[in-house]
């Protein structure tokens, strides 16, 4: 056999090799992308009770999720960033994790300033976002203004327009006919959040049935108010109506303190976990406030359990925006199934089609055409968030009556019109 003959078979060998590599190749690839796991970005602000419960909360969901088999056959990997309170710190954090650490979505903040801030990277980086805590309805109003521009975000809590909107109709509902409310004090820190709260306040409130005698706005850097305290019991309201939540702890404990003899009610963050009774050492007896979801209420089939298993690993109950950041997990996870991709623009159209019953509710998300757009869907039917009451270390829900496990009790500094109706 010459040199050349021989030379043959080796050279088709190589060929055959060459082409079983060149199929072999895709299919690998293909597999490996599939083995993938989906990483879910967490941009929050850890040193705060708001903010550590949505790096909590994600997390706790994404494990879940990964013991009942994933997405596919995919693992769900949070990638955690702490924007320690700065809208520069999570937009750098958005860059990140869009460019580098190829997340295929964004969990951010309950901070409204933040989440203004990265809503307009999403749209130019195409990835899509969700807030698990912010509240502001600008986030919402940009959506609407510019679909095109801004779709890529969703607004997975309620507006400040609709938190505002359950305290009134609470008040509507509660204090107005059973305690003979008829007056109130707005008062709420000076924040991006609380202007479309205070707004609709100042609507609601008298088409509830309550006079509004004066409408204060702090600094949230503010620390002694004994100031306002005073001022406000110089109109002897019947009820305080608050927008915090980058303060709490210090008004709470001077009003007990000082026993200021009108009742607290409204939105007020920090007030949404275990830690706060701690925090202020039990003044918070009887303070009221609005929640998407408590530890004890079984809003949903998953409410409860949730708490349960994150008390368990965290040692507090969720703050209100743990709920919703492990909803949104769950809902980007469906989203991915949905659309059998993990393509932007694929998952925008998913979620838009969101119909999910979470933790605080059944979750769907208004169209382009609602001004809300991309804001959940609030009222019948869907999540409407609840008011609970601190009593003894536990928040008991006293509104509305379809998931209520308690009644309305105060301290006994707290003075209503009629209150032989509070005990």
């Amino acid at each position: 056999m010459s040199q050349s003959s021989r030379a043959r078979p080796a050279r088709r060998f190589t060929q055959h090799l060459a082409l079983g590599l060149c199929v072999a190749a895709p299919i690998a690839a293909s597999q490996a992308r599939a083995a993938e796991p989906i990483r879910i970005a967490v941009i929050a602000e850890n040193s705060a009770i708001g903010g550590i419960a949505i790096t909590n909360g994600a997390q706790l969901a994404a494990d879940q999720l990964n013991a009942a088999g994933g997405v596919g056959g995919r693992k769900i990997e949070i990638i955690t960033y702490d924007d320690h309170n700065s809208a520069t710190d999570a937009v750098r954090a958005f860059q990140r994790a869009a460019t580098q650490d190829h997340a295929v979505a964004v969990i951010g903040s309950y901070m409204s300033e933040v989440a203004l801030a990265l809503e307009p990277w999403a749209a130019r980086l195409h990835m899509p976002f969700i807030t698990p805590g912010a509240s502001s309805n600008e986030i919402t109003r940009r959506i609407h203004a510019d679909y095109a521009h801004f779709k890529y975000s969703f607004h997975g809590y309620f507006t400040s327009s609709e938190i505002a909107q359950a305290s009134c109709d609470f008040a509507h509902d509660i204090l107005v006919p059973q305690f003979g409310v008829h007056t109130s004090v707005v008062m709420s820190e000076d924040a991006a959040w609380t202007t479309p709260l205070d707004a609709t306040y100042l609507e609601c409130l008298p088409k509830a049935g309550i006079k509004v005698l004066d409408h204060i706005r702090f600094s949230p850097d503010t620390t002694d108010f004994t100031p306002i305290f005073n001022r406000i019991e110089s109109l002897h309201p019947d009820i305080i109506t608050t927008g915090i939540s980058h303060v709490g702890v210090q008004p709470t404990v001077q009003w007990a303190s000082q026993q200021v003899p009108i009742a607290m009610t409204g939105i007020s963050s920090q007030a949404t976990t275990t830690t706060f009774w701690r925090d202020t050492n039990g003044a918070a007896q009887g303070v009221i406030l609005q929640e998407d979801a408590a530890p004890d209420v079984a809003t949903t089939a998953k409410t409860i359990p949730f708490a349960e298993a994150y008390l368990k690993r965290f040692g507090v109950s969720p703050g209100y925006a743990g709920y919703t950041a492990a909803d949104d997990v769950n809902i980007i996870a469906l989203a991915v199934q949905a659309a059998g991709s993990t393509d932007a623009d694929k998952l925008v159209s998913a979620m838009e089609k969101t119909d999910y019953v979470g933790t605080i509710g059944r979750i769907g998300f208004y169209g382009k055409d609602d001004p809300f757009t991309h804001g959940l869907i609030y009222g019948a039917g869907f999540a409407t968030g609840l008011m609970v009451q601190w009593q003894d270390g536990k928040q008991v829900a006293v509104w509305p009556k379809a998931v209520a496990n308690g009644t309305l009790k105060f301290p006994a500094f707290i003075k209503l019109p009629q209150m032989h109706a509070a005990n």
